[in-house]
């Protein structure tokens, strides 16, 4: 069991591979207990982690399960004792803590025990989807953590598993490309805004790609960004692909994407009504933005454009 201090210690020291392993067996564990399917629950714990690295009144995470239950929650209410562990006196004043792990306390700090009482939650409203996600509503209270948490399920149960990590240029590398940090730099069409993307000159119809592991969230024309893509990954992050030339056949909003997948062409669509293009050299502008639970903003891409390509050389000479 990963209870108490153990966990901590063996989220640091295990690989990350051990660890997705670990927290399959954990959910798939509450799967059998309980009913409610294992992405379900590994979409919830995913979603509160990528929270815990984008806000600064979470601590970051240090165990297997990063459910995020708040303390007084857990204790319940009105009890005076806000470290209480006694299972009794939390049901008795209301608690949502749970002993998932028999060791006869209710810790906030055991992974067992989180699921526990997360899992006791969902089931007072059922374990079919509609149910579920009234169950996320009622917790969250916010429209879009839920169809953000529902497609992190869609993309669990699609692959599998939870060890998706893996990440991909946008761009094959085998084509011309050109690309440097514009992000911020001062924009003028459709008033006065910073540039949110990083452009990557290529030319007309050169291979777009999916550079996550995500679920598409958007697809069609804006006037600015002309015919573009939105695919949100499992790490609460938005990826915008935009001025694009046409998409992939058959691509549709709510559709499970990989890295590598291609998406669409490099084009120079957008800034008028559909169809308008050509105003500007055939680029990709890519976008990256986090969403913390409360609000979505944009942040640089170029750093981890860099990084994806150079993994993909390295991937590419190993071959």
């Amino acid at each position: 069991m990963f209870t108490g201090p153990v966990q901590s210690r063996a989220a640091e020291t295990l690989s990350e591979e051990q660890i997705h392993t670990k927290r399959m067996e954990l959910f798939q564990k509450s799967e059998a207990l309980t009913q409610i399917p294992w992405y379900y629950l590994a979409a919830v714990d995913q979603y509160e982690r990528s929270l815990r690295f984008a806000r600064k009144d979470r601590e970051k995470p240090s165990s297997l399960i990063s459910i995020y239950i708040d303390p007084e929650k857990w204790a319940g209410p009105l009890n005076p004792r806000l470290q209480d562990e006694n299972p009794k006196t939390i049901t008795l004043f209301n608690g949502f803590g749970r002993d998932g792990d028999l060791d006869g306390k209710a810790s906030i700090k055991s992974d067992e025990d989180i699921l526990a009482a997360f899992t006791d939650y969902i089931l007072q409203y059922g374990i079919d989807r509609d149910n579920f996600k009234l169950a996320l509503w009622d917790y969250y209270k916010r429209d879009k953590t839920v169809s953000i948490i529902m497609g992190k399920a869609k993309i669990y149960k699609h692959f599998g598993t939870v060890h998706l990590n893996d990440k991909a240029f946008p761009l094959p590398l085998r084509f011309n490309y050109s690309y440097r940090n514009t992000w911020g730099d001062a924009r003028g069409w459709g008033g006065r805004r910073i540039h949110e993307g990083t452009d990557l000159f290529a030319d007309y119809g050169v291979p777009v790609r999916a550079t996550s592991y995500g679920i598409i969230e958007m697809k069609g024309w804006n006037r600015y960004g002309g015919w573009r893509i939105g695919i949100r990954d499992i790490n609460n992050t938005y990826h915008y692909f935009a001025h694009l030339s046409g998409f992939s056949d058959n691509l549709k909003v709510g559709q499970v994407v990989e890295p590598g997948m291609v998406i669409g062409g490099v084009g120079s669509s957008g800034y008028g009504p559909p169809g308008t293009s050509g105003k500007f050299p055939p680029h990709l502008h890519y976008g990256m933005y986090k969403d913390n639970g409360l609000t979505e903003w944009s942040f640089d891409p170029y750093p981890h454009l860099r990084q994806w390509e150079r993994q993909d050389r390295i991937k590419s000479k190993k071959r």
